[in-house]
């Protein structure tokens, strides 16, 4: 009987985990492309983005280890229109020495604490670092769990910092298409925090905390000739709890280049999300900052 009743609590724990995502009641409504382009070799690879609350300062990050930082110029109704840079540095290892392109400097996520400090995750060799700023050497974080699905070119892609400065971050595989992609949480250590429903083809490229709380995860569906197809989930994450798991947007292949960073907040009407692309320096791609607007149905606001 004891046997049974566990089989029970597994079968529906199994169930809660890969139960699928509902359609948001919310949509995210279209805001606008701006395709930006730079004459200089370390350009390109974009994998991580930050936005300022004020929507207009960005940092960017390329899978290349370099870390781009400016102000975004947008016109009067928001959309951007030019991308000015500021400054441009090669991130750094621990003793102070460049990181080259490759299995040492595969950046890939990208998060800014409350406090201004720079949290990089690095496939290739899989790891995390801190920065105090982006000519500092690199401050690394204790060693990562053993997770299922880590390879040289399947690490940590997805980074998110909470508003208390908790790091969240999130493989880009899982292992297997039925097994839930595993959410790390650093409180001074690595744990596992959560584990988030994980559907055939999509895998994790990006996420962030959005000023409402809420987690959202950015997907990516590589299509062969046919190109990259994106989605976009929100979701509400509490210790081992995955609530109202939500697919806000799914894109058409080649509606869009290979989006890879995230970045989630607060424009003054609404929730605004900027997504970056990774061009993987070929010339027959592009880097896109590409841009929605959260908006709320009524059934969606009385829920939540």
């Amino acid at each position: 009987m004891r046997h049974r009743r566990l089989r029970a609590l597994s079968l529906a724990l199994t169930a809660a985990l890969t139960a699928p995502p509902a359609m948001a009641g919310a949509v995210l409504d279209y805001v606008g492309t701006y395709i930006w382009s730079r004459d200089e070799a370390s350009f390109g690879g974009f994998s991580g983005l930050e936005i300022g609350p004020d929507g207009r300062s960005f940092h960017a990050l390329t899978d290349r280890a370099h870390l781009y930082w400016g102000r975004i110029e947008r016109d009067d109704r928001g959309i951007v229109r030019g991308m000015a840079v500021a400054g441009r540095a090669n991130l750094r290892d621990s003793k102070g020495q460049p990181l080259p392109p490759g299995y040492t400097g595969d950046s890939e996520g990208l998060a800014i604490g409350p406090d201004g400090r720079i949290h990089v995750s690095f496939e290739g060799l899989n790891r995390v670092a801190a920065y105090d700023g982006p000519d500092a050497p690199a401050t690394p974080l204790p060693s990562l769990p053993k997770l299922p699905g880590i390879g040289t070119n399947s690490g940590l892609e997805a980074l998110a910092v909470a508003d208390d400065g908790t790091l969240i971050a999130i493989p880009e595989r899982s292992g297997a298409e039925e097994r839930p992609f595993p959410v790390l949480r650093f409180d001074g250590a690595w744990s596992e925090h959560a584990r988030i429903r994980r559907d055939p083809r999509w895998l994790v490229v990006g996420a962030d905390f959005g000023p409402d709380g809420w987690l959202y995860v950015l997907e990516r569906d590589f299509r062969g000739i046919l190109g990259f197809a994106s989605r976009v989930r929100r979701m509400q994450l509490t210790p081992g709890v995955v609530q109202q798991d939500e697919i806000l947007l799914e894109t058409r292949p080649l509606q869009y280049d290979n989006l890879e960073g995230i970045a989630v907040w607060d424009d003054g009407i609404g929730i605004r999300l900027t997504m970056i692309s990774d061009d993987n320096f070929l010339f027959v791609q592009r880097t896109e900052i590409v841009e929605y607007r959260l908006r709320e149905d009524r059934a969606s606001a009385m829920r939540n």
